[in-house]
């Protein structure tokens, strides 16, 4: 299941830090290690990650290539929530309702 993936992805606070650089636009691997105290390899091996979650593409430019956010992969994200967002203001109203009735 592609969701898991993405979890597991995100789970991992480097991956998140390399997602939320690449949330403000499409750079480099060199461009996404500034600042960073990674290898090459091992930044590499993280966006690796992130692309088989399909979070994260890449576009080459001859011998560059540049990553930037998957749509695909938020949409998967946005879509995983979706089916929790009706379910939480019913436990709300449930939880006031049981609070009202205990004279809280």
């Amino acid at each position: 299941m592609i969701e898991n993936d993405i979890f597991k992805a995100l789970a991992d606070p480097t991956r998140r830090a390399i997602f939320e650089k690449l949330a403000s636009g499409s750079m480099n691997a060199s461009a996404l290690r500034d600042g960073m105290h990674i290898s090459q390899p091992a930044m590499s091996q993280h966006l690796h990650v992130l692309r088989d979650a399909k979070l994260v593409r890449e576009e080459r430019h001859g011998r560059f290539v540049n990553y930037e956010v998957d749509p695909e992969g938020l949409a998967l994200i946005a879509g995983w929530l979706t089916k929790y967002r009706a379910y939480w203001p019913a436990r709300i109203d449930a939880l006031r309702d049981l609070l009202k009735d205990m004279g809280q």
